[in-house]
């Protein structure tokens, strides 16, 4: 049996009772005010460098200045049991299997007894139920380019390269309600239940959730509570 998370304090030295936490990881270029927003691509270190940043903002557009750099899948620098509420849109695909267990480990960690996790995500079995059905010739390069498992072109020119490295656009694993369920459940969390975008008691999550990201997708909410 786990022990209830609810003594430890946050990273900025107030308890949870005190000061609510709410993380989003993977943000991108989402920074909503009141929320700590991590993410670990390359080019978000390079676009920080007084002298190179510049060029490397020519990969991609500028993070925000308020998006820290941070990997759930090493960990983020927070203490545990500091969270109210964790968000990540769009992540668990780009990570292969084990990644995306530690990343979902890590995630329980940092959240209170009470504490809220939110994700969204591509949903293979819908991808899989539209590739089936479908009667139309394109259907399997369909299936591949909306699924993100494919590779249309390799990049063959060095900024070509630098793109595909920087931008992590490819996935790696993708998930249905039923298996992302049943490692939510073996990593701790309790009362999963899918999920749609604003639908959340905790009203917080609506400042971090796009509604376009969230169609025909896979939406899982849970609890840690133990």
């Amino acid at each position: 049996m786990r022990g209830c998370c609810c003594g430890y304090r946050t990273g900025f030295g107030r308890s949870p009772q005190t000061l609510k936490q709410y993380v989003q990881y993977g943000c991108g270029l989402s920074a909503p005010p009141g929320w700590l927003n991590f993410d670990v691509s390359p080019s978000l270190v390079f676009q920080r460098f007084p002298l190179v940043g510049r060029w490397f903002c020519g990969f991609g557009p500028a993070f925000p200045k308020e998006v820290r750099f941070g990997d759930i899948v090493g960990g983020l620098p927070l203490e545990p049991g500091s969270c109210d509420g964790i968000y990540c849109s769009h992540v668990l695909e780009h990570l292969s299997f084990d990644d995306a267990l530690l990343a979902i480990e890590h995630t329980f960690s940092y959240l209170r007894c009470g504490g809220r996790f939110r994700m969204v995500l591509p949903d293979l079995e819908h991808l899989a139920r539209v590739y089936l059905e479908s009667e139309e010739i394109s259907g399997a390069n369909n299936f591949m380019q909306n699924s993100g498992l494919g590779q249309q072109k390799r990049a063959r020119s060095l900024p070509d390269f630098f793109r595909e490295w920087l931008g992590n656009s490819r996935h790696r694993w993708m998930w249905d309600y039923k298996s992302l369920g049943e490692v939510l459940s073996q990593a701790g969390f309790s009362e999963i239940r899918r999920a749609e975008s604003g639908d959340s008691k905790d009203e917080r999550f609506r400042d971090v959730e796009e509604g376009s990201r969230w169609k025909d997708c896979l939406g899982i909410e849970c609890m840690r509570l133990a």
